[in-house]
């Protein structure tokens, strides 16, 4: 997954003319692929984005159908000769035009949706910044539980309310408890937030009792996409304990449509490397190759936009900055520690990283950090303040990789609005 072959080639042009565009997400070095459709009522198609185009790939005779879990099931190499072919049929002068280009449309003229159906979602808690900060606002003398360095933690989510990107929701009702009353009371959460995160799509999946041992773990992830695990963090503390998320995390979370693949993210893999003074982590989940090519460099970001600033056409606030550099686990950790039980992964699972923030107290992935849990109002450009999300309020989560010498490859954005809860 981290070779280098020609399809990273920087000087590789498309005739897609958009995809030429320094700033676009999708050159021909990407190609990421998702599910779209023509019509409301029309079957999902398999896609791969270039420029501002979607190439239905078995118009363009790649592929013999539409089945998307027997796609993200490919063999690493079938997987690598088959980029190959749409970065033949798509570079400047291929033969191919006039096939590949009956097989394009526009990405405004059709509509995205899940890349593909989701069937197990697990969230794990990799940024040990995040960690932190929330732990001293729960904490202040132990942030971090005893085993956060040993183990990669994680619980098991929804999968039924993991919605497309664009998709609004409804901000929550539940159960809160105020720390001067004597029982809880019931109604719309008020410390509504966002997490940036990252979801990883299971391609291969392994059988049950037959755990994936770290040198191959990478084998059975087919890419990236941006993920938001909203998060209704009153909800969250009166219910957590003893067995963790629930109401609080359930009621919607959003994914981007188009999933980045560990072939085009090649050039930007980076050694990984725990702090210095930290344990190192247990045999099973050491391998020479996450050392040396464990981490990948993909910039975060996080955007607001208010309903006033949509109204008077404002593109909205960067919040904040961050790297899944700095995770505390890798991909590769996720998968072998989630498998070593004898678990059984199947194509179209999804792991969420957890919030991905930063070392420096800016570079927070929620507002919960960001607002040092609702004590430290902020004030946007526009002249509102936020602690936390308001009715009407959208978040925006975009992503980007960028390397001297290599073409900048993004993966879309992904967004939702919140609309005012529904009324019990």
């Amino acid at each position: 997954m981290t070779t280098l072959d020609s399809t990273h080639d920087a000087g590789l042009q498309s005739w897609v003319a958009s995809a030429n565009d320094p700033d676009s997400d999708f050159p021909i070095q990407n190609l990421p692929f998702g599910r779209f459709r023509l019509a409301a009522d029309a079957d999902w198609r398999i896609g791969v984005a270039i420029g501002d185009q979607v190439l239905d790939l078995r118009t363009a005779q790649l592929i013999d159908g539409n089945d998307m879990p027997q796609l993200l099931s490919l063999t690493p190499d079938a997987r690598l000769a088959l980029r190959q072919a749409i970065a033949d049929g798509l570079c400047l002068g291929s033969p191919q035009q006039p096939l590949f280009a009956a097989a394009l449309h526009a990405q405004t003229d059709v509509q995205l949706g899940l890349p593909c159906e989701i069937g197990d979602y697990t969230d794990f808690y990799t940024s040990i910044h995040h960690a932190t900060t929330i732990g001293k606002q729960l904490r202040p003398d132990s942030p971090l539980l005893p085993n956060y360095k040993w183990v990669p933690i994680g619980y098991h989510g929804r999968a039924s309310s993991i919605v497309p990107s664009g998709t609004p929701f409804h901000r929550p009702n539940g159960q809160t408890k105020a720390p001067d009353r004597e029982v809880p009371s019931f109604g719309p959460c008020r410390r509504l937030d966002y997490e940036l995160e990252l979801g990883l799509v299971i391609g291969r999946p392994n059988p049950l009792g037959q755990p994936v041992r770290m040198a191959q773990a990478e084998d059975h992830v087919f890419g990236v996409t941006l993920f938001n695990d909203w998060s209704a963090r009153d909800l969250q503390a009166w219910e957590y304990q003893p067995l963790g998320p629930f109401l609080a995390k359930n009621f919607a979370s959003s994914l981007s449509p188009w999933v980045v693949t560990l072939e085009a993210l090649a050039p930007f893999r980076a050694p990984f490397n725990r702090p210095e003074g930290d344990p190192s982590a247990l045999n099973y989940l050491l391998s020479p190759e996450n050392t040396a090519q464990g981490a990948i460099n993909i910039e975060l970001e996080v955007w607001l936009q208010t309903a006033q600033m949509q109204a008077t056409g404002h593109a909205g606030d960067k919040l904040s900055q961050s790297n899944y550099r700095d995770a505390y686990w890798t991909m590769a950790q996720l998968v072998a520690h989630h498998t070593v039980n004898g678990c059984n992964l199947r194509a179209g699972d999804l792991f969420g990283t957890g919030t991905l923030s930063g070392p420096q107290p800016e570079q927070g992935g929620s507002l919960m950090e960001l607002s040092a849990g609702g004590k430290k109002p902020f004030t946007l450009s526009s002249g509102e303040t936020r602690t936390y999300l308001e009715d009407g309020d959208t978040v925006i989560l975009r992503g980007y990789c960028v390397r001297e010498g290599f073409r900048r490859i993004g993966f879309g954005e992904c967004r939702g609005t919140v609309l005012p809860a529904v009324q019990i």
